[in-house]
Order: structure tokens, then sequence, then C-alpha cells
């Protein structure tokens, strides 16, 4: 699987920004579309929303299951004040569509049944997950559901593949735009991913000099 380091990928997502698409949505409608092709008639969703645009994806994707019909919970453990602009109007989404205003860390009561959206941290995260972050993922892990992260599992370095505390634990991985480096070098970020698929949203990488493998 070819594969790109955090610099092409966006670079690549700036020069679509810079044409006047929105990705956001369409990274959205790919994660809904494909938890809606793997999930069995009556799952339970739990969707958790970081404090920056791979939350923006994540509520993208809770809104249209809901939409859907689907059972869906969203949490947004920093609240939604300091969202980026894009990812704000994605909360404005979910709230529309009747999510509810559920803006802590506190997950579903007793294990948790269904299928979880990792939507915490994206390519961008660089430093060691902080205690409150490590304990919500060491939750998640210990249910062992089924998880669809996207882009990375949360607390990958996504160049290195490097673990940056106890990352989650995928079933899948939905990169967007293209797969990064540090799910296809040995590691924590390949071990951690599950089964890996890239949905380009219509970006093309080409200019960005030769892809990793």
């Amino acid at each position: 699987m070819p594969s790109y380091s955090v610099a092409q990928i966006r670079q690549a997502e700036q020069r679509a920004l810079a044409t006047g698409r929105a990705l956001m949505p369409l990274a959205g409608a790919a994660a809904a579309g494909f938890v809606a092709a793997w999930a069995p008639a009556g799952t339970s969703i739990l969707a958790l929303a970081g404090p920056g645009n791979n939350g923006g994806d994540a509520l993208e994707a809770a809104a249209l299951l809901l939409a859907r019909g689907l059972d869906v919970q969203v949490v947004l453990p920093s609240g939604p004040d300091r969202l980026p602009a894009d990812a704000a109007r994605a909360w404005g989404r979910w709230l529309a569509a009747g999510g509810a205003p559920r803006t802590h860390a506190v997950l579903p009561t007793g294990p948790f049944q269904g299928l979880v959206i990792d939507g915490l941290f994206g390519i961008g995260l660089n430093r060691p997950l902080d205690a409150a972050w490590q304990s919500l993922i060491d939750t998640v892990n210990a249910w062992q559901v089924p998880v669809l992260a996207l882009d990375v599992p949360s607390g990958i370095d996504a160049d290195t593949g490097v673990a940056l505390g106890r990352p989650i634990r995928a079933r899948w991985t939905l990169s967007f735009i293209a797969a990064c480096r540090g799910l296809t070098l040995a590691g924590a970020g390949r071990e951690t991913a599950g089964e890996c698929h890239v949905d380009t949203l219509g970006v093309v990488m080409a200019g960005e000099g030769s892809p990793g493998r």
C-alpha cells in the first residue's frame, strides 16, 4: 500500500481546500458508509470525537448515521467551544440531526456493546497521551469491541508508527486522502491499525514525491 508523510498529506489537503472543496463532509460520509456496510443491523455506535478535525470527521459520520436511524452516541471530551471551524460545523450538524449535546468524557455505563468510531486524534498527534486521554483509550480497549479508527489509531505517531502511549487497538483503519507511513512501517502503527482502507476523497497525491512503501 503506498504511504506518505504527514507533510505530503497535508499539502495535498491544502491544495484541495484551496479549490473550495469541503473535505470533512466527504470524510464523514466515507466513514458512515464504511460503518453502515460492516455493522450488523441494530448495532449501537459510539463516536469518540477529539478536539481537532479528526473529531470533526467522526461528528460528520455520527450525524449521518443518526439520520439513517442508527443508535448513535457521541462523546466529545474537550467540549465544542475550541473546535476548529469545520469541526464546529460538524458539531452543529450532529445537533441538527437530533444528537445529544453530550460534551464530557464520561463513557457509557458498563461495558459498551457495539462499534466505536475513533476520531480522537488523527495524523497530527506528535506528543505522548496525557493521563485523561490514556484512561479513555484504555477503557475502550478493555471493551474488546470493533473499532474503526479514522486516519490512524489514536495514540500513534502517523509518520513513524511509534506508540505515544497505549494506542487504540482498531479492527479497521480508514485513512483519508492517503495512508500515512506510520501504518506501513514495522511497529505499533501497523500492529494496532487492523485492516487498512483508504478513501482518497477525490484528492490526488501527484507531485508530492515518491511515496513510501
